[in-house]
């Protein structure tokens, strides 16, 4: 098969080769899952989980990637996608599971898939989600969004760097060391795997001195069986109404995030990527995350990390995401890897999440060089973004006597950003805009450009 002259892939998008090549290529891309690895351990700390409980979550999260994934490569949109757990979904988990339980902030999760899938049933005319596309996946929107969300992770890594755990701050010295291992893998890590895995050779190197020191507690593996498929509402099944709305914002979060990499996967393979096939892959992302969800699975996006692979070694095949798929699933039926992942120590999992949090902010800055910053552009962002991060300090007496979740909503930085950059985005550049500009042009406002063109 020959590859279109317009692709910067190497192996393009349909091309198939050897069984080999084609396992240590998808190998490459289940490494790269680094929310798959510490987003569950991180959710067992602030809600105070057991090992067993983490384990059975971290189960969840590969069977969940491993389903969308493989639906993405295959019938639905047909590139090179590979899934993970993102963050947004993280926060309103653990926002709704102190409230009511992990059992309702799962099911409310699930049903929240399946409407979000109704609005992107890709069905001419009737995939509503498609359509909003322009107004809320510009670099203002999520490269804003991004730095919200790494100012509201800011005080989750660092604090447990200090865990009392082991003798002689031994918990210190080696999130220090896994720090360390992750910084000096990225810079001098080139274009190799080495730097594409930093954060695995990280946890490995801070687990190992830990360990070593402080010993590590496997007594959770005796109870664990080699192979065990995934439990069905593991933590019990519940939905709250309130709940589901704060989800439908994280799908529209992890939608927007999604369309920037089909857009970008589809010209560096020369596809055309209409409407529909949007459609196709919100809707398999969507019908993913909530099958996912009933087994305790997190929420899903296309993984820019695992975009960056394709880019650097140039396969393109979406067959090799379609393999890391089915290894994430078999990943996802062997309990012990769970176990073992969530005994990891708490200082080198804090570490290794404190560098993760600090690039997913600064990836925020790199989607912004094409914003142009005038006023208008400036009122979007920083006005979303100053009022995100203070709702997180606003006194709890405030909502006394208030249902809890609009406590949940009011205080949680993403939650705000989200609502205020797509209401501010589409008001201001969808409607502001336009109306200033055709009053300076002198033209009937009929003749303006529509919302979604010229967008910065």
């Amino acid at each position: 098969m020959h590859v279109e002259t317009d692709s910067k892939f190497s192996i393009n998008i349909e091309e198939q080769f050897p069984v080999g090549k084609l396992a240590v290529f998808a190998f490459q891309h289940v490494l790269a899952l680094t929310g798959i690895w510490i987003f569950p351990v991180l959710i067992g700390q602030a809600l105070q989980l057991a090992t067993a409980q983490v384990g059975i979550i971290i189960q969840a999260c590969f069977l969940t990637t491993g389903i969308v994934t493989i639906l993405q490569s295959s019938r639905m949109l047909r590139l090179p996608v590979v899934q993970g757990p993102t963050v947004v979904f993280f926060v309103v988990l653990i926002a709704g599971a102190k409230i009511f339980g992990l059992g309702t902030a799962f099911g409310s999760m699930a049903v929240a898939g399946v409407v979000f899938a109704l609005l992107s049933i890709p069905i001419r005319g009737l995939a509503l989600f498609p359509r909003l596309a322009p107004f809320i996946s510009p670099p203002l929107v999520f490269g804003t969004l991004m730095l919200i969300i790494g100012g509201q992770l800011a005080t989750i890594g660092l604090p447990n760097w200090f865990d009392g755990t082991g003798p002689g701050g031994i918990g210190f010295l080696s999130a220090a060391v896994c720090a360390l291992t992750i910084l000096v893998c990225m810079i001098f890590g080139g274009t190799t795997i080495v730097r594409r895995c930093a954060l695995l050779i990280g946890i490995i190197a801070g687990s190992a001195l830990h360990i070593a020191v402080a010993g590590i507690n496997l007594s959770p593996l005796l109870h664990t069986p080699l192979v065990r498929l995934p439990q069905l509402a593991p933590f019990g099944f519940g939905v709250s109404w309130p709940l589901v709305g704060l989800m439908l914002l994280a799908y529209v979060q992890a939608g927007g995030e999604a369309i920037g990499m089909y857009s970008l996967l589809s010209a560096w393979g020369g596809e055309t990527l209409s409407q529909n096939r949007i459609a196709r892959g919100l809707f398999g992302e969507s019908i993913g995350c909530a099958v996912g969800a009933m087994f305790g699975g997190l929420g899903t996006t296309s993984y820019a990390e695992n975009v960056g692979i394709i880019r650097v070694s140039g396969v393109g095949s979406r067959w090799v995401t379609m393999a890391a798929g089915a290894a994430a699933i078999m990943i996802g039926i062997l309990p012990i890897f769970g176990v073992v992942i969530a005994s990891l120590p708490v200082p080198v999992l804090a570490a290794a999440s404190t560098l993760l949090f600090g690039i997913i902010a600064i990836s925020g800055v790199q989607m912004m060089p094409a914003v142009v910053w005038d006023e208008l552009n400036l009122a979007v962002a920083g006005t979303s973004f100053i009022i995100s991060l203070g709702c997180g300090a606003l006194p709890p007496a405030l909502f006394a006597g208030h249902d809890p979740i609009i406590q949940s909503l009011c205080t949680q930085p993403i939650l705000v950003g989200i609502v205020l950059l797509i209401v501010l985005q589409m008001i201001v550049n969808g409607v502001v805009r336009p109306y200033l500009e055709s009053r300076a042009n002198g033209l009937p406002k009929t003749q303006t450009v529509s919302a979604g063109e010229g967008l910065p």
